[in-house]
């Protein structure tokens, strides 16, 4: 069985972070071995939550794995929330990258133009050292944008959109993907460039006009999980794409609308099978 890592906080109540990255890479038939960073009472869009800083126990852990001689055939961060997190996944990766490892990051640090108010700049520009020693990244248009001091726009073509991934392949990594592209009204997805092979490709759905917290987080998740399982490019972001937009279909459905999180757990089974025909 193949075997994740990902290094991200966890939220015990509200659905993102590791509370998402751990049901839904294991329903994906994949182990997952979690690394926590932090742990919050909830997510932080609660007011008075609680938070466990575990910063000084990465690497303590880290060092247990080595000594065991563990392997991962993938480590995914998504979430860090300072620049000594940013470094000491540095060092993980060197610990336990390899050619046989997928290195996938998502740099998860603003939406809407604007940096989450624990950054700054700088915090930024660390991240984006940390995404050129990834094989993919998947930010969104706005971190794309901090990551490579290019101007957001709200409004853009398709030419800029190939400029940023430009700028985000001079950063290092192999394939850089944008998430929530949207080149006609109505519709929104992916666009990314996989500097191997000198390819783009693109991937649109319907945009469903609703926000929800951990999208993202269930979009990386879903993402790593195909491509763990042999899934190429295209149809890792397809499955990823699509199941986000029908898991943001569902919860608009039920009547008590869990503001805080999207109904992942009840579309689970949809993904199974999504991936196994997708596998065949």
């Amino acid at each position: 069985m193949k075997r994740i890592l990902t290094i991200q906080d966890i939220s015990c109540f509200g659905k993102c972070s590791t509370t998402v990255a751990l049901p839904v890479i294991s329903a994906m038939g994949v182990e997952t071995v979690i690394l926590p960073t932090a742990v919050l009472s909830t997510h932080t869009m609660f007011k008075g939550f609680t938070v466990r800083d575990l910063t000084e126990d990465l690497l303590p852990i880290c060092e247990h794995w080595k000594k065991e001689g563990f392997h991962f055939d993938a480590i995914y961060t998504g979430y860090l929330g300072s620049a000594e997190e940013i470094e000491i996944a540095k060092k993980i990766f060197d610990e336990f990258g390899g050619d046989d490892t997928l290195i996938f990051i998502d740099p998860v640090m603003a939406d809407n133009g604007k940096l989450y108010p624990a950054f700054d700049e700088a915090y930024a520009k660390l991240n984006a050292g940390l995404c050129g020693k990834a094989d993919i990244i998947v930010p969104n248009i706005t971190e794309a944008c901090f990551m490579t001091d290019t101007e957001y726009k709200e409004e853009y073509d398709e030419e800029y959109v190939k400029t940023l991934l430009g700028k985000l392949a001079a950063l290092g990594a192999k394939t850089v993907v944008l998430t929530g592209v949207s080149l006609s009204a109505g519709n929104t997805g992916v666009y990314g460039y996989d500097t191997v092979n000198d390819k783009y490709f693109i991937y649109q759905n319907e945009h469903i006009d609703a926000a929800f917290h951990g999208t993202g987080d269930i979009f990386a998740s879903v993402c790593v999980g195909a491509l763990t399982r042999g899934l190429s490019l295209d149809d890792a972001f397809k499955l990823a794409a699509d199941y986000t937009k029908d898991t943001i279909r569902v919860t608009l459905d039920n009547p008590e609308k869990p503001w805080y999180g999207v109904d992942f757990e009840a579309t689970i089974p949809e993904l199974v099978n999504s991936l196994s025909d997708a596998l065949k």
